[in-house]
């Protein structure tokens, strides 16, 4: 597979767009791999790192570094509890959900760890496990404890209903079943997407994560909202936590945090858990936890979203989406599903709306079309990341519409392009 590999030269980026070798610009529909949340270079993100550079660039994470006490003071100021929270820094998204876990069985004593099968947690062996997808299979069998469930998916209900207060109910019967046979006593955690993100942009119908909440505290299990990919404004709050108004006891975090400038996760853990470990020891660490290079473009974004407001600029850019991708359903047949919230939007593309038979298989290889359409995508000035049938529109945070309008126009051509299936 990495033998045909030929991607496009990019040489640099600013604002929504990138830009090649020969100077073509190419609007960035998706923030990279939906992380570039506050656009490519914004100079006082910028201009933080190159400051810190000349300050510190490393400090092992035993020393405490002034950034990263701003940044942690920050980022509880957003958290979603009333008691406060406190964060321990990683450097991705992945080490972030596996700290999560160790820090859920450490505190509970307990080993099971439940997570969905349309999800992505990470690429290393631990966060792999995490994964319900087929992204986990190279890593198997993986980390011991793992059970996967399903959860709602309401255009390709795995409950057999089109209904979704009924697709609410029978999924959370179906979680109280899975955990009668794992023995809830036995189970440390629950982590879960409160969006699922790569793996379609799935909008979970109206009272799941309530109920999924209600179910973790009946049990004294923890709930850990993975937000690498909701979090930092993505769907029109500062966390999905809050846009939805359900507190797990732990949120993930990466990508959006430094606009993905540097790289940088972490863990955001409710004030009332996270004591636990002022007496009992915390067996997490990495040499680049808290790097100060990070912190400083960590601290930077997060100002920047909340000085420009934009943390709930995405609920203005979800009234466009709906309009702009509402109209692709109604012209184009392929168009099976547009569903999304906030500045986060999936396209589904299928062979029949009768049917639902995907255009491209899940799990399964590239199809000519789907090559062909990205492809023709980026000779039209546009960069959008997809899988599979799944087209994925998420711009940065400060698209404008006529710019916005522009990219769903190619979109739609190309959308047009693609032959009889």
């Amino acid at each position: 597979m990495q033998k045909a590999s030929d991607p496009p030269m990019v040489v640099r980026a600013d604002g929504v767009y990138y830009e090649d070798a020969d100077g073509k610009r190419y609007l960035d529909l998706s923030s990279g791999l939906i992380a570039v949340n506050l656009g490519h270079g914004h100079p006082k993100v910028v201009k933080a790192i190159q400051e810190q550079a000349a300050r510190l660039c490393y400090a092992p994470p035993s020393l405490a570094n002034d950034v990263r006490a701003q940044l942690a003071d920050e980022l509880s100021t957003l958290a979603p509890w009333q008691e406060g929270a406190r964060s321990f820094f990683t450097t991705s998204g992945a080490d972030a959900n596996e700290d999560a876990i160790k820090m859920a069985r450490m505190r509970t004593g307990r080993l099971k760890v439940l997570t969905a099968y349309r999800s992505f947690h990470g690429s290393t062996i631990g966060a792999s496990t995490l994964t319900g997808e087929n992204r986990r299979w190279a890593a198997e069998p993986g980390m011991a404890g793992v059970t996967h469930f399903f959860t709602p998916y309401p255009y390709r209900s795995p409950f057999a209903t089109s209904d979704p207060s009924e697709e609410t109910r029978r999924a959370l019967e179906h979680l109280n079943l899975v955990l009668l046979h794992e023995d809830p006593t036995r189970v440390a955690a629950i982590l879960i997407e409160p969006v699922v993100g790569s793996n379609g942009v799935i909008v979970y119908p109206p009272g799941y994560l309530q109920g999924l909440r209600e179910l973790c505290t009946r049990h004294g299990i923890v709930l850990i909202f993975d937000e690498v990919m909701t979090g930092f404004g993505r769907v029109g709050a500062a966390f999905a936590a809050q846009r939805f108004s359900v507190e797990p006891d732990i949120i993930t975090f990466a990508k959006g945090v430094t606009s993905a400038y540097v790289p940088l996760g972490g863990v955001l853990v409710r004030e009332t858990l996270a004591s636990y470990f002022d007496s009992n020891v915390l067996w997490c660490g990495h040499t680049y936890a808290g790097h100060p290079l990070a912190m400083a473009a960590g601290l930077a974004a997060v100002r920047a979203y909340r000085d420009e407001r934009l943390f709930e600029r995405a609920q203005q850019i979800e009234t466009w989406l709906r309009d702009l991708l509402g109209a692709l359903k109604e012209k184009h047949a392929i168009v099976g599903d547009v569903r999304g919230t906030g500045a986060m939007f999936a396209i589904e593309l299928v062979k029949s709306r009768d049917t639902k038979e995907p255009l491209a298989p899940w799990h399964g290889p590239a199809t000519a079309a789907m090559k062909e359409f990205f492809a023709a995508l980026w000779r039209r000035g546009v960069y959008a990341f997809g899988r599979f049938n799944i087209i994925m529109v998420a711009p940065p945070l400060i698209i404008h519409k006529t710019e916005l309008d522009a990219g769903i126009e190619a979109v739609d051509r190309c959308l047009a392009g693609i032959g009889p299936i």
